[in-house]
């Protein structure tokens, strides 16, 4: 028997098929191409700027500052006897005792934990919020019998 030809249209097919499989082995090495340019481009993005805080908020108002009132204890009592004070206000009373001949060896302020002793001729300070306003009696730790008003307003 002898060889048999092929036809003629289907030796064209091979052929094509045989170029058309090269082409559709190339193809993924051309999507493969594409896929790296692609992924490499979205890789060069600029990195995007770190979250910023926030601006730190305002600084709670400062302390004010304390008010400050030298009281004297003398033979008469305590001078000045009667005070005028903010509500709220911080005070810092400087208390010097200039004599022996009296009972205000202490002050002490109603509705307050206070107490503190009256050294002879040395200041003592005393440092004190009132926080509710009307009269406030301070004196000596004899039921205030030597002593004044503090006029909370």
């Amino acid at each position: 028997m002898g060889q048999v030809s092929e036809p003629r249209g289907v030796r064209r097919q091979l052929e094509q098929g045989a170029r058309g499989a090269r082409a559709l082995r190339r193809r993924p090495t051309g999507l493969r191409f594409a896929l790296v340019a692609v992924l490499s481009l979205a890789g060069c993005k600029k990195d995007e700027a770190p979250p910023t805080t926030p601006p730190p908020a305002t600084p709670p108002a400062a302390k004010a500052a304390p008010r400050v009132i030298e009281l004297k204890v003398t033979e008469d009592g305590f001078q000045p006897a009667n005070l005028t004070v903010k509500k709220d206000q911080p005070l810092k009373l400087l208390v010097t005792r200039v004599t022996d001949a009296t009972c205000a060896t202490e002050l002490l302020i109603e509705g307050t934990d206070i107490d503190v002793k009256l050294p002879l001729n040395a200041p003592a300070e005393i440092a004190w919020t009132p926080t509710t306003a009307g009269k406030v009696k301070f004196g000596c730790a004899m039921d205030k019998m030597v002593g004044g008003i503090l006029l909370v307003e």
